[in-house]
């Protein structure tokens, strides 16, 4: 059974920083594309980073430069590092694994940046 768990949500204010983790069972992180995605209240869901099987990377336009996706291979775990954080970045953060056509989500960490 595949299972994504993210943590490290939470409170942070403007310009702080949070990692928040998405670690893995049933699948391995490596042989999957790894994704976050958010979802802020009223918005559709959307892509914030990607970590491809090869190692490559892509970022939104709205987080590049402040964010960073990594993967931890021996902890089967897959990682975004936000820094500089905006209020706008206040929204539900969900894990992805794609491969094949065939899509897993966890169940998302809620991240809420205020003074």
């Amino acid at each position: 059974q595949v299972q994504l768990v993210e943590s490290g949500g939470g409170l942070v204010q403007p310009r702080g920083s949070l990692r928040l983790s998405c670690a893995a069972s049933g699948l391995t992180v490596s042989s999957y594309r790894m994704s976050w995605y958010r979802q802020a209240p009223g918005k559709e869901r959307e892509s914030v980073a990607i970590k491809r099987i090869d190692g490559r990377t892509s970022y939104a336009d709205s987080v590049l430069g402040r964010f960073t996706i990594a993967r931890d291979n021996a902890k089967n775990t897959v990682y975004l590092q936000m820094n500089n954080m905006k209020s706008e970045d206040t929204a539900v953060y969900y894990c992805n694994a794609e491969a094949g056509g065939t899509n897993y989500w966890g169940q998302g960490t809620q991240v809420t940046v205020s003074s």
